[in-house]
């Protein structure tokens, strides 16, 4: 398959970020491509499409199948394996935050409990205790907010990531509107988006 110039340039892109975040460059790559071409593929045509081994599309296709973010999928006729993702981005971004969760986050709040759990912890320095108990503080209400932004709807996600950005500008003092001239003390909460 040939990739037009966009899709060449999504796709490699894509596999720097992954690098960045991680993740195998061809790893993410192949997902980009499933992603960006909206249809399933087969390995051959995968690793023909972006120059790679067939072995490191098998392996990164097994990869992707542990992180929940690639399926299989068969085509009447036809005895190979076909590979999808989603295509619909919310649903992307809530399976790569629940899987980095679980894998990276989670153990991180269980080891952070028990070390503050243990009869040893008493013995650390007093500073080093509260810097322990902050950290493991943070990261259970970090954890807590996640499980409650996957809860959510995508359409009910998207209006409490916008009114997130909203909240932020206002509290910085961004988006403070002028008062109106009729001198109405509550024109500056006209803005504000309705909860």
């Amino acid at each position: 398959m040939e990739l037009t110039d966009i899709q060449r340039k999504f796709v490699l892109h894509w596999g720097e970020m992954g690098s960045m975040w991680g993740v195998n460059r061809t790893v993410s790559q192949i997902h980009a491509l499933l992603f960006v071409r909206g249809k399933p593929m087969h390995a051959e045509e995968l690793s023909e499409t972006l120059g790679v081994a067939r072995s490191n599309v098998s392996n990164s296709l097994k990869e992707l199948q542990a992180w929940n973010l690639v399926r299989v999928t068969h085509i009447l006729g036809d005895r190979r394996d076909y590979f999808e993702t989603s295509v619909d981005v919310w649903e992307l971004f809530r399976t790569v935050v629940r899987e980095r969760k679980e894998r990276e986050f989670d153990p991180t709040v269980r080891m952070l409990r028990e070390i503050v759990a243990s009869p040893d912890f008493q013995k650390e320095p007093a500073d080093a205790q509260d810097r322990i108990r902050s950290t493991m503080d943070l990261m259970g209400k970090l954890a807590t907010w996640a499980d409650e932004m996957l809860r959510l709807s995508p359409g009910t996600l998207d209006k409490v990531l916008t009114l997130g950005a909203s909240v932020q500008k206002f509290v910085r003092g961004d988006a403070v509107p002028a008062p109106r001239k009729d001198g109405d003390a509550d024109a500056h909460h006209a803005s504000l988006p309705m909860i």
